[in-house]
């Protein structure tokens, strides 16, 4: 289905987008068996005697909206942070730039190449996090994955890298790269096991985990482990994670040839990868509370949103609304925008239910079209 030209309507004018679907029959690193055709996310409803959800509950049934696009235009994007005031910054995987980008006008503001980032497969410059006037990024490096900081007073300009955290495997695949702060103030960073599975098992390796530190990378107290930033393990390739009103953690990764995991997570948690994937129901490994088919998903950002995880799919070109009650999910997830603007990256809650969208036809994997890739602007129930 070609997609359809952008929407240049203000925020009060709407499309209703409420469409759910079958596969978009792309790729995401997962030659191999064809997957099954079906979400199997099991829904545990809460409700009051009278039928309506239980308080903190969210409805069975939402929507997404697509406001406009904010700006177009863009090449492989790959991160997105809120700046205080409301503009946002986008970084470039294989360009190495971030940008900012004016929150009301989509007006545009390179702000340089980062030095050191060296794209190649799925690495390069990836995830962005913004706090107390730095500008947080995991990239690839020539040797690893990385996450570094640099100062922003506003402007034009970035200051020099400077490294938080170094020595995250590397690989053509697999590489994570989402980072975001907790609530509770540190900062979490979603990595990959690089194609060599054994790294997710790996308590000693950074590679296809969870990672949990401080702003100036040191393990963050409380952690499992005392002296290691290691917070969950068992991953395959962590691209997704935001935390709901009550704190707790959430996340999406890649399955590889059968299901797609949004998972909550606990400390210390062991997500099964190589050993099993998807739900195992086995003794020492979280299962995942929903999975997906992955030609349905193969997600990647994720945020939280009006009791809801929105979670945006590459290969599923589309972007999931995940209903919760509590740690279990409130009813079957929903698709919206399903083959409507290409593979989906990014996705960011702007509060009030509004979110942001980045769309990922650039990324060498999509099929292009005028415009892409772009920045949309939802509104969600």
């Amino acid at each position: 289905m070609s997609r359809p030209a952008v929407v240049k309507a203000l925020w009060g004018a709407a499309v209703l987008v409420l469409v759910a679907g079958c596969s978009s029959g792309g790729t995401e690193d997962r030659p191999g068996t064809a997957p099954p055709t079906s979400v199997t996310a099991t829904a545990t409803v809460s409700a009051t005697p009278s039928g309506s959800p239980a308080p903190g509950t969210a409805p069975a049934k939402g929507g997404a909206a697509v406001r406009g696009t904010l700006t177009e235009g863009l090449k492989s994007p790959w991160g997105l942070a809120a700046l205080p005031g409301g503009d946002l910054l986008v970084s470039s995987r294989d360009e190495r730039t971030i940008t900012r980008v004016d929150g009301r006008t989509g007006a545009r503001t390179p702000l340089g190449v980062v030095p050191g980032v060296v794209p190649g497969g799925e690495g390069g410059l990836m995830g962005l996090a913004v706090r107390d006037g730095w500008v947080y990024a995991y990239l690839t490096a020539e040797s690893d994955n990385r996450i570094v900081r640099m100062r922003y007073g506003g402007g034009d300009r970035l200051g020099a890298p400077e490294p938080v955290l170094t020595g995250i495997p590397k690989g053509v695949v697999h590489n994570g790269g989402r980072i975001a702060f907790g609530p509770d103030g540190m900062l979490y960073a979603g990595t990959g096991e690089t194609g060599r599975t054994g790294l997710a098992q790996d308590r000693d390796s950074l590679g296809g985990k969870i990672l949990r530190m401080t702003p100036e990378g040191a393990p963050a107290p409380g952690n499992p482990s005392a002296g290691s930033v290691v917070y969950s393990y068992g991953h395959r390739n962590v691209q997704g994670i935001a935390w709901d009103t009550a704190g707790r953690l959430w996340a999406a990764e890649f399955g590889q040839n059968t299901w797609d995991e949004l998972n909550l997570i606990e400390s210390g948690g062991n997500y099964g990868w190589p050993e099993v994937e998807g739900r195992a129901g086995r003794a020492g490994f979280v299962d995942p509370v929903a999975q997906w088919p992955t030609s349905e998903a193969s997600p990647s950002g994720i945020a939280y949103e009006r009791g809801a995880i929105w979670m945006a799919g590459l290969r599923g070109e589309r972007l999931w609304r995940v209903p919760l009650s509590g740690t279990k999910l409130a009813a079957d997830p929903e698709a919206f925008l399903t083959e409507e603007y290409g593979r989906l990256r990014t996705v960011l809650a702007g509060g009030g239910g509004r979110l942001w969208l980045v769309t990922s036809e650039t990324d060498t994997r999509g099929t292009p079209e005028e415009g892409d890739d772009r920045i949309l602007r939802l509104e969600v129930s």
